[in-house]
């Protein structure tokens, strides 16, 4: 009934459009909350407006939240948290610094993959920033590399945990655009690893021309030792994404219900192994309640916000707009990239995917582009805006952790920006990156 009461309701869009986005931008400067600040802008959008009873907007709110696909989100943080609790994390450290230690640069590639196995199962890059930097960043000026551009390897790593799968962001533009969040997860392995790979090249070349590492220097039988020894004494940390991908990507598992059994997985082996009492259950529900604490309150306020501008007919308005400049595919989607990096620069990922996905998915339609491939380039193009300043929120995270000035970090990350963003346009401009591991009706 809302949606066809929206859909009888469009109008050209004005200043009952421009005047709330504007009160939006101001809140958002005076430092209200995002998700305040966010539900100011609908509430003022439909008052002005009145394309739809206010009466609405309570109804809205938790229906926009009532998806069993979102409880995926708690459950994802709360694994991380168990995770780092459990010390099965160092277990992931042990063994990526054993696979890399034979090569010069060896302890920060190994602090890579570490971020990319840690984003494998928590979903969230500002969890997998805090726990891998604060097991890595100092080992990492011992090894040479200056601590500023140790914090922007971090927080570049830590890009991954919205990118590789399972990834929150992806729960919640499934849930927006009406996708599956498991196909979304298949079609974003591929892009995922290559943003892991593009900042491992990335640290190699800097590593190189800086010398800030040098090479293990041990022969192959030596460098299969560790290995060997490295897995025996951390393989069964491997269970924890084993269960995971093996749930999602057999089809056995929804995303939700894997989640639930990596928790309790987890916890398992906490308790086995004797890292996990009872008296860590408090902390650590708080630590995960704060966490979807701020999630949940912007997708609730985020949704009636879109469903108004898709009254107004917004979307439509700028599909038009744009179309009318260029019909070009390519320019098209270079202005989509743009419009979604500096979004990712200014805003949190999760309104961002609310308010823009629906607003760029018509454009993309327009042009025929995939819809899966869609969202993953946006997905993918958001994520590089954890290092960009003057959001950064991953900025934010190693800085707090070391105190290092944010600015200083952001200026050791442009490196890791440049080649995720070729990433990106790979992503763009090559549907088989991300349709190759889906179905042959999602090609």
């Amino acid at each position: 009934m809302l949606w066809n009461q929206m859909q009888q309701a469009h109008q050209e869009i004005g200043w009952d459009f421009y005047g709330p986005v504007i009160f939006f931008v101001v809140l958002v400067a005076l430092g209200v909350p995002v998700w305040a600040a966010i539900g100011g802008g609908a509430v003022a959008m439909l008052l002005v407006s009145g394309v739809l009873p206010l009466s609405l907007l309570g109804e809205s709110l938790f229906d926009g939240i009532d998806h069993f696909a979102l409880t995926a989100v708690p459950l994802f943080i709360l694994t991380g948290d168990v995770l780092v609790r459990t010390g099965l994390s160092r277990k992931f450290l042990d063994v990526a610094e054993a696979l890399t230690c034979w090569a010069r640069g060896g302890f920060g590639s190994a602090t890579v993959l570490v971020c990319g196995m840690f984003s494998a199962i928590s979903g969230s890059d500002a969890a997998g920033a805090a726990a891998v930097g604060r097991m890595t960043i100092a080992r990492l000026v011992e090894s040479g590399y200056p601590r500023p551009y140790a914090c922007a390897l971090v927080a570049a790593g830590a890009c991954t945990g919205i990118l590789i799968p399972p990834s929150i962001a992806y729960i919640i533009i499934g849930l927006v655009l009406g996708i599956s969040a498991a196909t979304l997860f298949q079609a974003a392995l591929i892009p995922g690893i290559l943003i892991l790979t593009s900042i491992l090249i990335t640290n190699i070349i800097v590593n190189r021309r800086y010398a800030y590492e040098g090479g293990g220097l041990i022969s192959a039988a030596e460098w299969a030792a560790n290995l060997k020894k490295a897995i025996k004494n951390g393989w069964y940390a491997f269970i924890v994404p084993g269960v995971i991908f093996w749930g999602i990507f057999s089809g056995q598992l929804t995303p939700t219900e894997a989640g639930a059994t990596a928790v309790v997985v987890t916890i398992i082996m906490g308790f086995i192994l004797g890292t996990l009492k009872f008296s860590d259950f408090p902390a650590m529900l708080v630590s995960s309640a704060k966490v979807n604490g701020v999630i949940l309150p912007i997708i609730a306020f985020s949704l009636p916000l879109a469903q108004t501008m898709a009254a107004l007919g917004v979307p439509q308005g700028f599909v038009h707009a744009v179309t009318s400049m260029t019909d070009n595919p390519y320019v098209l989607i270079l202005l989509m990239i743009a419009i979604l990096i500096a979004a990712g620069c200014v805003m949190e990922t999760t309104p961002n995917i609310v308010i823009l996905a629906p607003i760029l998915k018509p454009l993309a339609d327009e042009i025929g582009m995939n819809e899966i491939q869609f969202c993953v380039m946006m997905i993918t193009a958001l994520g590089v805006g954890f290092i960009t300043p003057p959001l950064g929120l991953n900025l934010f995270v190693v800085s707090g952790l070391t105190g290092d000035s944010i600015l200083d970090i952001a200026a050791r990350a442009v490196p890791f920006v440049f080649f995720m963003l070729l990433v990106v346009l790979l992503i763009a401009y090559v549907p088989w990156v991300s349709t190759v591991l889906l179905p042959a009706a999602y090609q």
